[in-house]
């Protein structure tokens, strides 16, 4: 019983080597005359004798497999992708072949890379590129373009994943660049080393160099804090932009995205120093002016706030917005006045202090004067400014004036 046993077993595992090899026989047929629906129901048929393979004819189904769903650069994205997952799983044996594929695959993907980003189609390019990098591991930077094409299409998530992937391998994209002057063009250009040589010996190109290139880390986790910002996550954002921050200190950009996010918390100190900060990388931004003077007037220091609106008036005589709360501020200086004004009573000495805060009151509205009609002056529909002019005009008795801005005022809002 037990050798009819055995000898029944080897009968088994001979028919099921006839019919892998049958099967894959299969497959490479339809892949040569390029029937790839073919290919992959034979490769459903090998399928279901995986259990039963060696090694080898492991690694030739795979091999076959990736083949099969690259299908000659023709195969659904969901496709090319997994023949990239086939080609990472056969080992040992079809080395060289899988090699030539990968090469063969690279080429192709790059060049549909290539055409897409010119197309500007650039979440195709993207993926191509991505597809660049699976093929061949030792080229990062394609990683890296694949990122960039998704941020061109603000596809976000897509983006946040191949950088966050970049920054976990430690890339840079540092690498030495040979360069030398075109003769006939006067146009600096970057080439290998090799062609650089030639082109010099030959005289065709003159002052030969070598660099090294800007680190692309601090754009990297720059971006990753902008992400995280644009999708609400202001936690995560303040987290990657203590890394980016730490990359570049001095970029004005980050500074101002981080002060952006700490405003949107209600972390006003904060907000406030770092655009202090911003102020002193860029001192004639009169933007910069202009915020601190609005947080300042928000905090509560309506002094600190008029010298900073003031400040970008200085650096942008037509910046509008400064010279409106300008006077805002110093008409927010009557509220009191008027407080104690209905307060007084009817004796000679508050008649007398009457009299005197009501010149006060009037000489704020003169002092708000210049602001608003600049403000009118440079953007002439200004609906607000002029009703608050036509009102201060009324109030201290310059009738001409309101009888002109009445007019105005009357006009823009048929307008509306």
């Amino acid at each position: 019983m037990k050798k009819g046993i055995l000898v029944a077993l080897a009968i088994s595992v001979s028919a099921f080597s006839f019919a892998q090899k049958k099967e894959l026989k299969a497959v490479e047929k339809a892949i040569k005359s390029s029937n790839f629906a073919e290919a992959k129901a034979a490769l459903k048929q090998a399928e279901s004798l995986m259990s039963a393979m060696d090694d080898k004819t492991k690694a030739k189904y795979y091999y076959l497999e990736a083949q099969t769903l690259y299908a000659n650069g023709k195969g659904t994205d969901a496709d090319i992708d997994a023949s990239l997952e086939s080609l990472s799983k056969v080992e040992g044996d079809y080395q060289n072949e899988v090699e030539e594929l990968k090469v063969k695959m690279l080429n192709e993907m790059l060049t549909a890379g290539n055409d897409a980003y010119e197309a500007k189609d650039y979440s195709k390019a993207s993926k191509y590129f991505e597809r660049s990098y699976r093929a061949s591991t030792k080229d990062t930077l394609f990683l890296y373009y694949a990122a960039s094409a998704a941020v061109n299409v603000k596809e976000y998530d897509r983006a946040l994943k191949l950088y966050e992937e970049l920054k976990n391998m430690g890339f840079t994209g540092i690498k030495k660049e040979y360069y030398a002057t075109n003769v006939e063009t006067g146009e600096e250009e970057v080439m290998d080393k090799n062609t650089r040589d030639i082109y010099v010996k030959t005289k065709s190109h003159k002052d030969p160099g070598e660099r090294t290139t800007e680190s692309k880390k601090p754009e990297i986790v720059k971006n990753i804090a902008l992400i995280y910002i644009s999708q609400g996550n202001d936690e995560k954002a303040l987290e990657s932009m203590d890394d980016a921050r730490a990359e570049s200190p001095d970029d004005i950009n980050l500074i101002l995205s981080e002060a952006n996010i700490h405003f949107k918390m209600g972390n006003t100190e904060k907000f406030k120093s770092l655009l202090e900060r911003a102020t002193e990388l860029d001192p004639q931004n009169p933007e910069l002016q202009y915020n601190l003077g609005v947080i300042s007037s928000e905090s509560d220091h309506p002094e600190e706030a008029k010298a900073y609106y003031k400040k970008a008036i200085e650096l942008d005589p037509n910046y509008v917005n400064s010279y409106i709360n300008l006077a805002a501020l110093i008409l927010g200086e009557e509220r009191p006045i008027i407080e104690e004004m209905n307060g007084l009573g009817t004796s000679k000495k508050d008649n007398l202090r009457y009299d005197e805060l009501r010149e006060k009151r009037k000489n704020l509205y003169r002092e708000a004067i210049p602001y608003l009609s600049k403000a009118l002056e440079i953007k002439e529909d200004n609906i607000e400014a002029a009703r608050t002019l036509m009102n201060i005009y009324s109030i201290i008795g310059e009738t001409d004036k309101f009888k002109s801005l009445k007019e105005k005022v009357d006009m823009l809002e048929a307008g509306n």
